[in-house]
């Protein structure tokens, strides 16, 4: 299962935290020149169009490339990327069981990170829209639900899958 991410993932070697760390390198400056010509929201908008099509897309891709239901594909998934993010964030969970998982995010290098770049919308989508995209591959089998999240300022982030009955 370790292959699941491996075009995204490309390099083992190198954390998840250290690749969005080289994707800043080049977004950043891109970001901020796009602010400078076209105005700060407009740019935005484009940045963010972007992006959430570029993870829609990659992390739709992935799940086409995995056998079976859309709950085992977005499994798959979510078991890859918590292994991989999962270096970068603490925390605790509230439920898991066949008809939830809960839990919390309480700390998050990701969002200290962009934070500290000044670009926690940035952050936002680069890291914490992805959830909602490999949560799409499990489409009608799992929803997720977060109120808030520390890149945006909260205290936590609030994880919140619910599973269709099998």
């Amino acid at each position: 299962m370790a292959g699941v991410l491996d075009e995204y993932f490309f390099d083992p070697q190198v954390s998840l935290l250290d690749k969005t760390r080289m994707q800043a390198q080049v977004l950043v400056p891109v970001l901020r020149a796009l602010r400078a010509e076209l105005g700060k929201d407009k740019a935005d908008a484009i940045v963010k169009q972007a992006l959430r099509d570029w993870s829609k897309q990659l992390f739709a891709a992935i799940g086409d490339g995995i056998e079976g239901s859309p709950r085992r594909k977005w499994a798959a998934i979510q078991t890859v990327f918590g292994e991989i993010s999962g270096r970068e964030v603490e925390f605790e969970i509230l439920r898991q069981d066949k008809e939830a998982l809960e839990l919390d995010v309480t700390r998050c290098r990701f969002a200290e990170f962009f934070r500290a770049l000044g670009e926690p919308e940035l952050g936002a989508l680069l890291i914490c829209e992805a959830d909602f995209d490999i949560a799409a591959v499990g489409v009608g089998e799992v929803t997720l639900e977060r109120t808030q999240t520390i890149m945006k300022g909260a205290p936590t982030c609030t994880f919140r899958y619910k599973f269709a009955p099998r």
